[in-house]
């Protein structure tokens, strides 16, 4: 849980761990700036500030790695918890859509993938951490990245006006993923089927 007051046991700098088991607290972690992104799996935990990500060990709550990043104002990131890696992705740039890909369970970088020309504005793993779509902030195209290779498999057109896209989310399918849906400030949500552009439809 992350606050939002002044307060000391509020702030939004203060990251509690609570278990939900036992309903007790387990571990406050502080940081010297606001945090604006958490995620965790089984065994790691992730923290975005604005200029740093920390990869934590969960049960220990350890520093694993502790990430220099570019200015991340949103706190953008994606995370695959499920996949045997534990795959994360961050802006790599801040003039244009470039993602670094660290194995989380590791921790280690493994590739960057240059997505578009403008800045990142949403990125999402699927569930086995096997795809990376991501969407700039011009908001028209959305594409699909195989994440072991670092390449594209699929590019999608949202539309001819650009739009903020609010977040992507691959299908629930495990093993392939066979739809990615997307919504934006067009205030539509647009569906894309995986097994269509596979066969050229």
């Amino acid at each position: 849980m992350v606050g939002t007051g002044e307060q000391p046991s509020r702030s939004p700098r203060r990251l509690c761990l609570f278990n939900t088991i036992t309903c007790a607290s387990k571990k406050d972690l502080n940081f010297r700036s606001t945090i604006l992104a958490v995620r965790f799996s089984r065994t790691r935990l992730i923290v975005v500030l604005q200029d740093k990500t920390f990869i934590y060990d969960l049960n220990s709550t350890r520093i694993l790695e502790e990430i220099d990043t570019v200015h991340n104002p949103k706190g953008l990131c994606a995370f695959a918890p499920n996949s045997e890696w534990c795959y994360l992705a961050i802006p790599a740039s801040t003039s244009k859509g470039s993602a670094l890909v660290y194995k989380a369970s590791e921790p280690e970088l493994i590739c960057q993938i240059d997505a578009h020309e403008s800045p990142l504005a949403a990125m999402a793993f699927s569930s086995n951490g096997m795809y990376l779509a991501t969407a700039s902030e011009k908001g028209t195209m959305i594409r699909v990245y195989i994440v072991a290779q670092a390449t594209k498999l699929h590019s999608f057109r949202r539309g001819a006006y650009p739009s903020t896209i609010y977040s992507l989310s691959f299908g629930p399918c495990i093993d392939r993923p066979d739809v990615l849906a997307a919504t934006s400030s067009s205030g539509s949500l647009h569906m894309f089927f995986l097994d269509a552009a596979r066969n050229g439809r």
